[in-house]
């Protein structure tokens, strides 16, 4: 899935660059979209299957460094071809990508929790091999996941399903899960609002656009280290809660601020806490789902996402005349949905699921030892 989005959008990317009217670049652009909606998804889910609980939070935080430095290269692209063809700019973000579906080609492993939820186990044994001799070990003494492999082939594929629409019957069927879902994609949603709309708004806060679009990237690289601290050493519930909020009332604040610096900087810093809990929230989706419908889940919660900057567009430009349409309405959506976290449970220092059973065991076993421990107290 990761190497067939990365093609799709890479190509269209490039055919966007020859496109001889508006009809077939609108048509292109669609396919460009619809690939780069799933690279996202599948490569958080493939890189943090693939490593243990200990590096499961740096992994994920790399990534986020990485989508950073290609948003930062955005603005230097665009003031580069500013005076030249605006087809430019999709040859040279596009041809990288085709560069890079060639390293997953040849790097890149399955995921080997997926394929033991398939109930392909010898194939989920070769991988821990090939992954166990870059690191130099044997496989017994490196993966404490092994045990998993003795698991029936039936009750895996059971748990898991072939499809999406397999998964999303698994957690309609479930209420904790359909719970978690509804939950997530809220404060998804409220946070994708802020997330897609408050870039494209740089242009209402009357400074240089080349500028605050880079400000705003850089804003993202402190981002992903507080994301990293954060999801080490907080709970994720707690900081998505306490970051939507700081965004909200930041964005609030640009109403009634003045154009000039003390407004970029309060937009700065709403921008910079809403990159941070959209960090947290796609690290908290995977860690709520078990792996035979995290990709699946974790799909729609950036679907959520996305559908929040939907209206985005309409909301800057209606904040060209009055600020409160854009900043305000920003403010208010990303806090208000970002309440909604308080819905879902813990998982800072948990162990990944495999299947929709395990996860119930495991929530089941933990409130046991809850309300144990209380009547200890």
């Amino acid at each position: 899935m990761l190497l067939t989005s990365i093609v799709s959008m890479s190509v269209a990317g490039v055919l966007t660059a020859f496109s001889p009217n508006v009809w077939a670049y609108a048509a292109l652009r669609f396919v460009t979209g619809f690939g780069r909606s799933m690279v996202g998804t599948t490569t958080m889910v493939l890189s943090t299957e693939l490593v243990g609980k200990k590096w499961r939070d740096t992994v994920c935080v790399a990534g986020f460094f990485c989508f950073t430095l290609g948003f930062l290269s955005l603005p230097a692209l665009a003031y580069t071809f500013q005076e030249a063809s605006w087809r430019n700019m999709y040859l040279w973000t596009s041809v990288p990508s085709l560069c890079y579906s060639i390293l997953v080609y040849l790097l890149v492993q399955e995921s080997p929790r997926w394929l033991l939820v398939r109930g392909r186990k010898q194939d989920a044994i070769e991988t821990l091999q090939q992954i166990a001799s870059l690191n130099g070990n044997s496989i017994t003494s490196s993966f404490s996941m092994l045990h998993a492999c003795t698991m029936q082939e039936g009750a895996a594929g059971a748990s898991g399903g072939d499809s999406v629409f397999a998964a999303l019957h698994s957690m309609w069927e479930r209420p904790w899960a359909l719970c978690r879902l509804a939950a997530i994609m809220t404060v998804s949603f409220g946070v994708g609002t802020v997330y897609y709309g408050m870039p494209l708004n740089v242009g209402n806060l009357g400074s240089n656009l080349y500028l605050s679009v880079m400000y705003n990237a850089l804003a993202e690289l402190p981002s992903s280290i507080l994301s990293w601290l954060l999801m080490g050493r907080i709970n994720r519930r707690s900081s998505v809660i306490a970051l939507t909020v700081v965004a909200g009332l930041c964005s609030l604040a640009c109403v009634v601020i003045p154009q000039g610096a003390a407004r970029m900087a309060a937009e700065l810093v709403s921008f910079s806490a809403t990159c941070t809990a959209f960090n947290v929230i796609l690290m908290y989706s995977i860690e709520l789902f078990p792996t035979s419908v995290r990709n699946s889940a974790v799909g729609l919660v950036r679907q959520a996402l996305v559908l929040g900057g939907v209206a985005a567009p309409v909301l800057v430009a209606l904040g060209r005349e009055r600020s409160f349409l854009s900043f305000g309405v920003f403010g208010l959506v990303i806090g208000c949905f970002g309440i909604f976290a308080a819905c879902l449970p813990e998982t800072r220092g948990k162990g990944m699921s495999d299947t929709m059973d395990e996860e119930e065991q495991k929530e089941a076993a933990f409130a046991t030892c809850t309300v144990e421990d209380m009547d200890l107290v």
